[in-house]
């Protein structure tokens, strides 16, 4: 193939077109013109969408490779091929028609539409690939303007030609996109003269050949450059797909159309529907006018056998140049559009505008970019980036429409409806498309754009507006719910902490900030409840949305509520028992003792209709001097199971304990000591080797333990230092216990009841 595509470099240029694509050498490239909203003319379905997308389909691969696809497939491949490359159009065209008339889709084509529907991230990993690749384009078309323009007057200065090129185009681009179109007028009128051309060769008798022999199957031998050693029918279709794109040229204008909900849609196919004829017809007239021999071996066949042949040249030159105006246009409207949505650095001066909207600043930068890239002089190393950028963004705008539809939000309801099948066969198709025409590029740009996406993930972008990513979550929450309800209970692999915090004084909610986050991270969640009287006036709710805020930005996701009521456990009970019919409900309440607290009827009646409720349950009493210490150091007490050293899957009120201490560890960088204590020496070694099993069975690797034999409250005066013990409770656990175990350890302490749905086992 590349031996195929070896044409000399100083005849590349003239087969440069409006398929922003380079085969290697061939010199083949597509592109597509975008706008942004402006202040000024509006434009009609004719000017701003059947126009620039019908030019955008119509170049120089049909004068100068038609003949060329026609010589090596014959009539009926060369058919297959045309068909074969609009169906893949014409779906994603289906696709973008739907999406366009869903949304208010604002500056950037492609990046546009993608953006609002996947988010910021996603859209600036294609946009500024494609802005890059789009002013690329703008120089190999000037390049192969530049090349035309020898062929006529072979003495000209090819640097001086360059230059004056580029600075029509930039002169015609700076002063408004009106001028853009009527230049393309222009243009639309010598590409149709030359096309008058052809049928004049036809009505003054050029097809010779009969209709019987036209009418055949390709022998694909292959062209010059490679001395006709033979091609495929893939490397053939590859020549010439890049033809058949150039959907986006409509749905770029959208906001600078007066009815871009009936403009787009219907400019859009019409273009598609003239041009796929233009090309099947074409294709009928070389088969009928020209020899197989003549066909492979002459690029400039339709040149030769057209009517008036200069005619062509125009239609060539004119191809060329409305590419690279359509490519400066488009560039410098993604580069706004990114820089209107703080994509990229500078992001305030790229959205400048002029008084009439239009995007000076984003233009004179594009302006500098292609200068410097003219300065190059060669750029066929990288010219296949362009199609396959544009390829990866149809592609994605599938994916749109396949999330959208599949989602069944009602927020979807386009004014132009597709059947499902339509966007599956745009996203295929165009996958198939990317590695038929250049596996190894195909690749590269993948991976570009992949690399691009985790650079913007990182920069925290702003989204301005909401996008399908919300919907696109709930559903596989949703999904997951509907398909995890109907399993048993007892999901302990599964476990993780999602707890629920009761607040009456935010200042003891971030005193204990870190510990809760310590808790919860990296996979838990933290549900802020807080409880307040009807009558109260405080800025409860603020300050807990402000601090849900910040554990969010600390990795721990965070919600909130408000109760109004005046009676704290109550309101507490109220909240899990609302709760309990949810599918994301929290496992773990967590309760700050504080001296305001009145355990007996705030504290007690929660713990208990926690059990009741099958709710794990932590409450925490701080030490008032030694706080969570240096937290390099954790004790777990483990009751005495004397007459009882198996282990099972039930090993008693210890699971929670463990699991919340392993999590400490992890995120404290600390040890944990397994404390025993028992009342006879002679259960040492039983004990011993239940807590060596013990941590085994529960894989916690570097755990200290320690064997005390004694009375319990003596042993934990007596107990290593810790910066936090964990405790087992009871039902009826009493205040006074709580306050003497935080006074004997001198350290902070946590007492934990299962749930009976952890299993640190598991």
């Amino acid at each position: 193939m590349n031996n195929l595509l070896s044409i000399p470099y100083g005849k590349i240029h003239l087969l440069l077109a409006h398929n922003c694509y380079l085969l290697h050498k061939l010199g083949i490239t597509y592109c597509t013109m975008e706008t942004q909203p402006t202040n000024g003319k509006k434009f009609g379905t004719f000017a701003g969408v059947f126009t620039p997308t019908l030019l955008t389909i119509l170049g120089v691969i049909m004068y100068l490779r038609m003949g060329w696809v026609v010589g090596n497939a014959g009539l009926l491949g060369a058919w297959l091929i045309i068909i074969i490359s609009f169906l893949i159009t014409l779906t994603t065209a289906l696709s973008m028609s739907a999406i366009t008339t869903n949304i208010r889709i604002g500056a950037g084509g492609a990046y546009a539409i993608i953006s609002q529907a996947l988010g910021l991230e996603v859209g600036g990993s294609l946009g500024i690939p494609r802005y890059v690749s789009q002013g690329l384009a703008v120089t190999m078309y000037i390049f192969g303007f530049r090349e035309g323009w020898l062929s006529i007057f072979p003495h000209h200065i090819p640097f001086l030609i360059d230059i004056i090129v580029f600075g029509i185009l930039l002169t015609i681009a700076y002063i408004s996109a009106d001028l853009a179109i009527k230049t393309q007028f222009l243009i639309m009128g010598i590409i149709i003269l030359s096309l008058i051309s052809i049928v004049l060769a036809a009505y003054h008798g050029s097809m010779t050949i009969p209709t019987e022999d036209a009418i055949r199957w390709g022998t694909f031998r292959g062209s010059p450059e490679n001395n006709f050693s033979g091609s495929s029918f893939w490397i053939v279709f590859a020549v010439f797909f890049p033809a058949s794109t150039g959907i986006m040229a409509g749905a770029n204008m959208s906001g600078e159309l007066k009815n871009p909900n009936k403009s787009i849609p219907l400019g859009t196919l019409w273009a598609i529907g003239i041009s796929f004829v233009i090309y099947m017809v074409i294709a009928f007239w070389l088969a009928r006018s020209a020899t197989e021999q003549e066909l492979i071996s002459n690029y400039n066949i339709i040149v030769d056998k057209a009517y008036f042949g200069p005619l062509i040249i125009a239609g060539i030159l004119g191809a060329t140049f409305s590419s690279a105006l359509a490519s400066l246009v488009g560039s410098s409207r993604i580069l706004f559009a990114m820089g209107e949505h703080r994509v990229l650095p500078y992001g305030k001066f790229l959205a400048g505008q002029s008084a009439n909207g239009q995007p000076r600043n984003a233009m004179i930068v594009t302006g500098v970019m292609i200068f410097i890239t003219m300065l190059l002089r060669d750029l066929n190393a990288v010219a296949p980036l362009v199609t396959l950028f544009f390829l990866i963004a149809y592609a994605m705008i599938n994916v749109v429409v396949i999330i959208e539809q599949n989602l069944g939000l009602i927020s979807y309801r386009p004014l132009f409806k597709i059947n499902k099948w339509v966007p599956w066969i745009g996203l295929t198709s165009s996958v198939l498309a990317m590695f038929i025409i250049n596996p190894t590029v195909s690749l590269i740009s993948i991976s570009i754009v992949f690399v691009v996406y985790w650079f913007l993930s990182r920069q925290q972008i702003e989204t301005p507006f909401e996008d399908v990513r919300s919907g696109l979550f709930v559903s596989f929450a949703e999904w997951a719910a509907k398909h995890t309800w109907g399993m048993k209970k007892m999901q302990q692999r599964a476990w993780k902490p999602n707890l629920m915090v009761p607040v009456r004084d935010v200042v003891g909610a971030k005193g204990n900030f870190q510990f809760l986050r310590n808790i919860a991270k990296p996979k838990g969640s933290i549900k802020l409840v807080g409880i307040e009287s009807k009558v109260a006036n405080t800025k409860l709710a603020e300050e807990l949305s402000s601090l849900s805020e910040a554990f969010r930005i600390k990795d721990v996701f965070s919600s909130w509520t408000v109760i109004n009521t005046d009676d704290f456990a109550k309101g507490v009970n109220y909240g899990n028992q609302a709760l309990k019919g949810a599918f994301f409900r929290p496992n773990v309440v967590f309760l700050n003792l504080q001296q305001h607290d009145n355990y007996e009827t705030e504290i007690r009646p929660v713990i208990k209709e926690s059990i009741r409720l099958e709710i794990g349950v932590l409450l925490y009493s701080s030490h008032p001097t030694a706080l969570l210490g240096r937290r390099n150091m954790i004790n777990v007490w483990v009751s005495d199971r004397t007459n009882n050293w198996d282990i099972g899957w039930d090993i008693g009120n210890l699971d929670l304990s463990i699991l919340i201490a392993y999590k400490l560890k992890k995120n404290w960088d600390a040890t944990i000591r397994l404390i025993i204590v028992i009342k006879d020496e002679e259960e040492r070694e039983n004990a011993q080797n239940f807590l060596n099993l013990l941590i085994n069975l529960a894989r916690l690797p570097e755990t200290l333990t320690e064997v005390k034999v004694g009375n319990f409250k003596d042993t934990v005066a007596k107990a290593p230092s810790a910066d936090l013990n964990i405790f087992g409770m009871e039902e009826n656990l009493r205040f006074e216990f709580v306050k003497e175990m935080t006074l004997s350890t001198n350290s902070s302490c946590l007492f934990v009841k299962d749930s009976g749905h952890e299993s640190i086992l598991a």
